[in-house]
């Protein structure tokens, strides 16, 4: 009897198994290179496969030398460019080949390899692969009621983080410092365990980094060269909610309820967002609705009616292609952190599927400012809105996103009235913040008297002010914004005609225009010149170096993409704009933003940028 077995058979260990049960005793047993190719080049990856299956062929090895089989290597050596084509079957198709040259039972726990090799006529044995129930993890023992979280790391003692939701401290949990082989022997027994458990799977396999769903454990292993020394970081809900648990959950609920929405929950790592969003989605289960998850890691712990979905062929476009075909109601997305993550999450919610999107965010306005500069703004209602903010495992404040055409707090002229995104508290209904377009910037502007600040319409004021004014003199343009309808200009002696216009209509325009009323004095009037030279604000962030083409003024920014940044010329406002895909922003020439930005070079001014 010959056997051909593929790699899936030999990492599994399935062949000595056969031969041990007498199943394949006597046997000539034939391993292809191709077979060797793979395990020695998972092995040298650092992958528990390759390891796995050279053992086995070692045992193989073993049996042969005491007769029980007969062990011969065939067929030859993949050519790389084959092997850099595995993934799409070409060594699982040498495999094939040689078991049919030889007219050998072709074993495989490969289950597409299977059919296919039965679609070929081949004799095939399919093995199911190995599941057994595993007890309790060693690293288990670390655990107790209050602990969230423990993490190992060689030549360190463990540490733990432990204590209620939102009051968690990272504490010391045993006198003993962690060696290489202890991590090792934890390692082994968790990648062992979650294949041959129902209980648990293998969600990344990277070179330095494996990360194991188990149970209700996520388990992250990083070893060298990716991560400087071993370490496994193991992490557990310590709480399961229901909607009743949380503040303001009738109102949620029946919002929820009312129809598909987009919904971000957003909140400090650690603060119970996901705790919340496991909670959403077991509710909505609950009422009728179809709920799927979008998770990397898929950790949510939520019951089985709630399919989980991880990334498909390692991208979430491909997810959300096949949801779409599946059309939930509403899905979870844990977590929405890169700029394709926003996209995705548009691409759906405009599709009609109710999403609830997971969200780090620092306040709960930087949820939604994060999607400024992913999607057209004018969308960005009908993506969100409802933001939900948690903190120490509560819901500390909703926000309900609408869009209205008004004129913008703080402005009185009727022509300016554009689409404003209106921010409200969920349970009070007072706005909080405006988001628009002012001269072809995007704005947030607080409303509230304690959160405002020089960043909302003060700075829009001034800027405007300035752009105005600085295009009809000669000298330095010194603009204060005193209240929330009146500014001070201090410019040079000698240009004051020349801003007030003839008749004051020059003036009269800008006042007109920006709901404002403005005074025009002279330096030597400001409170806080001295000798005619006035203070300047100290320059703070970057210095960046625009660089001046045909058709942009280009602001290089690599590593800020996405961002929310401030513009500024020796300390004083520009304009606030989003970094590009590229890593730079692009400002039109010709444009009003544009003539203030190179006036500022002209004038060899500092120009630099801060985070928003």
């Amino acid at each position: 009897m010959n056997v051909v077995p593929d790699t899936s058979a030999v990492v599994d260990g399935r062949i000595s198994a056969k031969i041990d049960d007498g199943e394949f005793a006597g046997a000539t047993v034939l391993i292809p290179e191709a077979v060797v190719s793979e395990l020695e080049s998972q092995a040298n990856n650092g992958e528990e496969n390759g390891w796995n299956g050279l053992s086995e062929l070692q045992r193989l090895a073993a049996l042969a030398d005491t007769g029980d089989i007969e062990l011969e290597y065939v067929g030859v050596r993949p050519e790389p460019e084959q092997q850099g084509y595995a993934h799409r079957g070409e060594i699982d198709a040498l495999i094939r080949e040689l078991a049919d040259e030889y007219d050998a039972t072709f074993v495989t726990s490969d289950l597409v390899q299977s059919e296919v090799a039965q679609a070929k006529g081949l004799d095939v044995e399919y093995i199911s692969p190995k599941t057994r129930d595993v007890g309790r993890l060693s690293i288990e023992d670390y655990f107790d009621e209050q602990t969230m979280s423990v993490h190992l790391r060689v030549d360190m003692p463990p540490m733990a983080k432990r204590g209620e939701v939102g009051e968690m401290h990272y504490q010391q949990i045993r006198d003993e410092v962690s060696t290489e082989e202890d991590l090792k022997e934890y390692t082994q027994e968790i990648i062992e365990s979650a294949k041959q458990s129902t209980e648990g799977f293998i969600e990344i396999d990277e070179p330095g980094m494996t990360i194991v769903q188990f149970r209700d454990y996520r388990i992250a292993i990083a070893e060298p060269p990716f991560a400087d020394a071993w370490e496994i970081t193991a992490v557990r809900p310590i709480v399961k909610t229901s909607m009743e648990d949380y503040e303001h959950a009738d109102e949620l609920k029946g919002r929820l309820l009312e129809r598909q929405r987009g919904v971000l929950i957003s909140g400090a790592p650690g603060a119970g967002k996901s705790t919340f969003a496991q909670a959403v989605a077991e509710f909505l289960a609950n009422n009728d609705f179809a709920v799927k998850t979008m998770e990397k890691p898929r950790d949510l712990q939520v019951g089985p009616e709630i399919t989980q979905y991880t990334e498909l062929a390692g991208q979430m476009e491909k997810t959300a292609d096949s949801l779409l075909m599946v059309r939930p109601d509403y899905t979870i997305y844990d977590e929405v952190r890169k700029t394709n993550d926003f996209e995705v999450f548009a691409d759906m919610r405009l599709a009609g599927v109710g999403m609830v999107g997971v969200v780090h965010a620092t306040r709960p306005i930087d949820a939604l400012q994060r999607l400024i500069g992913r999607v057209e703004l004018g969308m960005i209602p009908q993506i969100v809105d409802t933001v939900v903010y948690i903190e120490a495992g509560q819901i500390e404040k909703v926000y309900d996103v609408t869009t209205q055409v008004k004129v913008p707090e703080g402005m009185m002229e009727e022509d300016l009235a554009r689409p404003v995104i209106v921010v409200e508290e969920f349970e009070t209904q007072t706005p909080e913040y405006e988001i628009y377009t002012f001269n072809r910037q995007v704005v947030t502007v607080p409303l509230q008297e304690g959160d405002r600040d020089e960043g909302g319409v003060s700075q829009l004021a001034k800027q405007e002010i300035e752009r105005e004014i600085q295009s009809v003199t000669r000298g330095r343009v010194d603009v204060e914004i005193q209240g929330q309808n009146n500014a001070v200009v201090y410019v040079d002696e000698n240009d004051i005609s020349y801003v007030i216009g003839k008749g004051g209509g020059r003036i009269d325009d800008i006042e007109n225009r920006l709901g404002m009323s403005i005074d025009v004095r002279t330096h030597e009037d400001k409170p806080s010149s001295v000798g005619g030279s006035s203070t300047q604000t100290e320059p703070r962030g970057d210095v960046v170096i625009p660089e001046i083409t045909s058709r942009h003024v280009i602001i290089p920014l690599d590593g800020h993409a996405g961002e929310t940044v401030e513009v500024q010329a020796d300390g004083d406002y520009l304009f606030t704009a989003t970094v590009g895909r590229g890593g730079d922003i692009q400002v039109s020439r010709g444009s009003a933003i544009a003539e203030e930005l190179e006036h500022a070079i002209d004038r060899e001014r500092q120009i630099t940028v801060v985070t928003a």
